[in-house]
């Protein structure tokens, strides 16, 4: 979700600065923002009792996060670890649902945008069932795209690396080399300059 810059500045955001690998937020911390990316990306991720890191989430400019959790009564079961120099409008939660109130397509947008998310994350974990890598990578990459207005052949740019993709699905970073090369052949993605197109 995406919603209008000025208009989060208008209910008190500001705007906060990370640098790669700084937590915005982590586990069982309460939620307390509405955050939106504005330069960078981020990652979703939680990590097991022996220390492997699961990646739940990468997402990039102009996406929102955590704000599922703002809606529940509970506390953050993932973290949120920024990828790459970030820049992020932060609102605090009083204040986002000031905003919803004041602005109720907002709130319509809003539920659209969780709704979108949930379906797509079941239709992942069905994806992440299947032991065929074909179907995992697609499967991915749909939900990614579905994040995108342009739904054209080959429009959205999948900007994340092989070693990235193969963390969100489960794959090793050669099978997901190998897959890539096989779906190119069959057009249904297309790679230039190493960067994958869906």
């Amino acid at each position: 979700m995406k919603l209008d810059e000025k208009l989060l500045i208008s209910f008190g955001a500001e705007i906060i600065r990370y640098a790669a690998g700084d937590f915005i937020f982590e586990e069982e911390a309460s939620p307390s923002y509405y955050y939106q990316i504005l330069k960078g990306s981020i990652k979703e991720n939680n990590y097991n009792e022996l220390g492997n890191e699961f990646i739940q989430n990468i997402l990039g400019d102009s996406q929102s996060f955590g704000d599922s959790f703002l809606f529940l009564n509970k506390k953050y079961n993932i973290n949120a670890v920024a990828l790459s120099n970030c820049e992020i409008l932060r609102l605090k939660k009083d204040d986002f649902f000031n905003l919803i109130d004041q602005h109720p397509k907002i709130s319509v947008d809003t539920n659209k945008c969780l709704s979108q998310r949930l379906y797509f994350k079941t239709a992942m974990i069905q994806n992440l069932a299947s032991s065929i890598p074909e179907k995992r990578i697609l499967g991915l990459l749909d939900y990614l795209k579905s994040f995108h207005k342009d739904d054209e052949k080959f429009s959205f740019q999948v900007k994340l690396t092989r070693q990235q993709i193969a963390d969100l699905i489960g794959l090793r970073v050669e099978t997901v080399i190998r897959t890539a090369k096989k779906l190119e052949k069959v057009n249904l993605l297309k790679i230039e300059e190493r960067k994958i197109f869906y």
